[in-house]
């Protein structure tokens, strides 16, 4: 689609909803910025490489990741790089900076140089005392928002001190109904459990996409809410294959191929959850360093990554290796030495 006719007449507040419930669809993978050897500059070789490795593994959408230690001038360089690149995949803003007035800088470029859509954090000393404080603040941001917004609703934020949802449906159900600028939800409520995501999904999924980012899961949200969008995630880990997954889910023809692939990704599965989860439980921050490797080993760039990052080490590389290859996933016989250098160094 051509931007410049999407920001005139497809995105107005009145029709952006129907839009994303329109063309959103397939994977959101994560392009991570790469920056020089010396750590002094973004690597654009690098940044464009991914995005291609991107669009070779079938995703149609892209996430430009804000949490690697990028200043505000270099993810708007960022965001310029990833939306020239991307073409016709969807480009999502990760709003995830350090107040609410840089978040809105953020978003207000990314509409300014073509990207779609938003994905917001939430400011590090951000701490409302109630539901009504949070539903305001949230009804702020999406309502000066240039951009659709996708509510990311997990507790990552330590909103469950508020409701043990962190984001109550009644919450939802006010965001939905005041801010037409809210086209989406990523949603992780009540993690590690089900079931108030399978009330979201009940609640909201014919109104605003509703997708969990979570591959494991999606044989249950195709199936019962004909989820059609997931992302964002570490999909670059499995290589083509959770697009191809969802696609084949999406339809009972070829539902069982489909699961074929979910059952081959199980050893990647697991390792993920040996090494990301704990390090997103006890943290909070998503350990980027990982992903980052997870990709390289299937042809994405790797190299040099700012702090402030959860390190990598030895033995989660090679769990992670040794995962990818059980799965008979097409793993590059590099040694681990050349991760921190990228296929493109600068």
């Amino acid at each position: 689609m051509d931007r410049e006719y999407w920001h005139m007449a497809s995105y107005t507040p009145t029709e952006a909803r129907l839009w994303a419930l329109s063309e959103l669809s397939g994977c959101c993978g994560c392009v991570l910025p790469t920056f020089s050897a010396d750590l002094s500059a973004l690597n654009e070789a690098a940044i464009r490489h991914d995005i291609e490795m991107e669009r070779e593994m079938g995703m149609s959408a892209v996430l430009a990741v804000s949490e690697c230690g990028t200043t505000m001038e270099e993810y708007r360089s960022f965001l310029e790089i990833v939306t020239g690149a991307a073409g016709d995949m969807v480009v999502v803003v990760q709003a995830a900076q350090p107040t609410w007035d840089l978040m809105q800088q953020t978003i207000d470029w990314g509409f300014e140089l073509g990207a779609e859509l938003v994905l917001p954090s939430y400011p590090m000393t951000y701490h409302p005392t109630s539901l009504d404080e949070l539903y305001e603040d949230n009804r702020r941001m999406i309502d000066r928002s240039s951009l659709g917004v996708l509510l990311f609703a997990i507790d990552q934020w330590n909103f469950s001190r508020l409701h043990p949802a962190a984001f109550p449906v009644e919450l939802i159900d006010r965001l939905v109904a005041d801010c037409p600028m809210l086209v989406g939800i990523k949603n992780e409520i009540g993690l590690p459990y089900v079931g108030g995501m399978d009330d979201v999904f009940a609640r909201f999924a014919d109104q605003i996409v509703v997708t969990d980012p979570m591959e494991s899961n999606a044989p249950i949200w195709v199936k019962h809410y004909g989820m059609k969008y997931m992302g964002t995630s570490n999909y670059e880990a499995f290589g083509p294959r959770i697009p191809q997954m969802l696609r084949l889910l999406g339809s009972s023809d070829t539902w069982d191929q489909g699961m074929e692939i979910y059952w081959r990704n199980m050893p990647v599965r697991k390792a993920n959850s040996a090494t990301v989860s704990p390090i997103v439980g006890s943290t909070g921050m998503v350990p980027r360093a990982i992903w980052k490797y997870q990709g390289w080993l299937l042809g994405f760039n790797g190299g040099p990554v700012r702090s402030p990052l959860a390190r990598i080490n030895a033995g989660q590389m090679g769990m992670i290796r040794k995962a990818a290859i059980d799965a008979g996933l097409d793993v590059t016989d590099d040694a681990d030495d050349k991760f921190w250098i990228g296929r493109n160094p600068n």
